[in-house]
C-alpha cells in the first residue's frame, strides 16, 4: 500500500501539468516504468479531517491513509495512480476505456464514486469526492485535476460524504456582500492594540456572517476573506512591522488559501495567521516589562471597552494600588489612565477611518465616558480632534 517514488513523481507531474517540460509522454513513461494513461481524476477528502486528526496521534494519520490506500485498491478495478495531495486529501488518477456518450459516461463516474465512498464508509470514515473531466491527451489531466478540486467547492458549507461532478451544473446566487464596515474597524483596531484572543474571537465571529450575507458562495466567501487578511496586514505594516517579510507571507498564504476545500480548515488557517501578524504588530512595539505587568496590560486590553479602575486592576495583579501604580509607570512609562487612554486612542482609529459612526458612538465602542471626555482626549495625543483626523483620512 505504500507508494514507490516512481508512481510519486509520475503522478506529481501529471497533476502539476509541468509533464510537458519532461520530454514526451511516452518518454517519461519510459523512464519511470509507468505505462498506466490516465484520463480523469477523482479527488478524495475525508471528511472532517482536521478536526478528527487534532485528536488523534501521528501514527493514527498513517494508519488512516493506509485505510483509505487499501479500501482504494480493492474497490477500483481499472489502471489507477494515486498520490496525496495534502493531508487527508488523496487525487485518483484514472485510466478509462474509450468514452461513453455523456450521460453513461457521468452515470458510470458516479457510480464508481459511490462505490469508493462505501467502501471506504466501512472502515468508519466518510470520504467527499470531486470527479474532474476526461481529457485523452494527458499533457491536460491537470485540468481534470483542477476541475476536481473546484467542483468540491460546493462541499465547503456543506456536509459529508458527498459527490460533486465538474460537469453537473451548479446555480451560483448572485449576491450582496454587506461592507461590515464596523465589525472590520473592530478587529483592525484589536489588532492594533496586540489583543490577540479578542482579535481571534472577533475574525471567527466575522467570517461567519460574511458566510451568511454571501448565501454561502465560496468564491465570494473567500474573496472577502482575502480582502480581511489585506487590511490586517497594512495596519500591522503601519505599526511598524516588517513589510518584506509581511508581503512574501501573504502571496504564499493566499495562493494556498484559495485551494482549501473545507471551511473548517479555511477558518482554522486564517484564524492562524491572524494570530501570527498580530504578533508581528506586537514584537514591534514589546516592552520590557515584567510577568507581572504584562498580565494587567493583558487584562487591560480585555476589558478596555469598559470603565476600569485602579483598585480594579491592582487587585487583580495582588498589589496595593499604591505599589501597582508606581510599579505600572517605573515599567511602562506611563500612568494607567495615560496609557487607557492612549489605548483607547488608537482603537479609535480604525473606527474613524473606516466607518460613518458619529463621535459619541466611536467613544462608547472605545470604553470612554462620554464623546467630550473622548475628544479632549484624542486632540491631547493626536493634535486633532477627532472630526479634523475623520476628514483629514478621508
Amino acid at each position: 500500500m505504500k507508494q514507490d517514488s516512481n508512481s510519486a513523481a509520475f503522478s506529481h507531474l501529471l497533476l502539476s501539468g509541468t509533464l510537458v517540460h519532461e520530454g514526451t509522454f511516452e518518454e517519461v513513461q519510459q523512464r519511470f516504468g509507468i505505462f498506466i494513461h490516465p484520463h480523469l481524476v477523482m479527488v478524495i477528502s475525508i471528511d472532517r479531517y482536521p478536526d478528527i486528526a487534532s485528536r488523534n496521534s501521528l501514527e493514527w494519520r498513517k494508519m488512516i491513509g493506509q485505510q483509505l490506500v487499501g479500501k482504494m485498491e480493492e474497490t477500483v478495478r481499472i489502471p489507477f495512480l494515486w498520490n496525496w495531495i495534502e493531508e487527508g486529501v488523496l487525487a485518483l488518477l484514472l485510466e478509462l476505456d474509450e468514452k461513453d456518450s455523456e450521460d453513461e459516461f457521468n452515470s458510470k463516474m458516479l457510480n464508481m464514486a459511490k462505490e469508493i465512498q462505501l467502501s471506504i464508509h466501512s472502515s468508519d470514515l466518510s470520504v467527499s469526492i470531486g470527479i474532474g473531466k476526461y481529457y485523452e491527451n494527458p499533457y491536460l489531466l491537470y485540468q481534470s485535476f483542477i476541475e476536481a478540486r473546484k467542483s468540491m467547492s460546493g462541499r465547503f458549507f456543506q456536509g459529508n460524504q458527498l459527490i460533486f461532478h465538474c460537469e453537473m451544473e451548479r446555480i451560483q446566487e448572485a449576491s450582496f456582500i454587506n461592507p461590515f464596515s464596523e465589525e472590520k474597524a473592530e478587529l483592525l483596531a484589536l489588532v492594533k492594540i496586540g489583543d490577540v484572543e479578542g482579535s481571534i474571537n472577533r475574525l471567527k465571529h466575522l467570517m461567519e456572517k460574511i458566510a451568511e450575507a454571501c448565501h454561502f458562495n465560496e468564491d465570494i466567501f473567500k474573496t472577502e476573506v482575502v480582502s480581511i487578511v489585506l487590511l490586517l496586514s497594512k495596519r500591522v505594516m503601519e505599526s511598524g512591522a516588517n513589510a518584506t517579510t509581511i508581503l512574501t507571507n501573504n502571496t504564499n498564504f493566499i495562493q494556498n488559501l484559495y485551494h482549501i476545500i473545507r471551511y473548517d480548515k479555511f477558518v482554522h488557517q486564517v484564524c492562524e495567521y491572524a494570530v501570527w501578524l498580530t504578533e508581528q504588530a506586537l514584537n514591534t512595539n514589546q516592552m520590557e516589562v515584567t510577568p507581572l505587568i504584562q498580565q494587567a496590560i493583558d487584562y487591560i486590553k480585555e476589558n478596555h471597552q469598559r470603565n476600569m479602575t485602579l483598585n480594579e486592576i491592582a487587585q487583580y495583579c495582588c498589589l496595593s494600588r499604591y505599589h501597582f501604580s508606581h510599579l505600572f509607570k517605573k515599567e511602562v512609562g506611563l500612568s494607567l489612565i495615560d496609557y487607557l487612554n492612549r489605548l483607547r486612542i488608537d482603537k479609535s482609529l480604525s473606527y474613524l477611518e473606516m466607518t460613518d459612526l458619529p463621535i459619541s458612538e466611536i467613544a462608547a465602542r472605545t470604553g470612554f465616558p462620554d464623546a467630550n471626555y473622548f475628544s479632549r482626549m484624542f486632540k491631547k495625543y493626536m493634535q486633532f480632534s477627532p472630526t479634523d483626523y475623520r476628514l483629514a483620512r478621508n
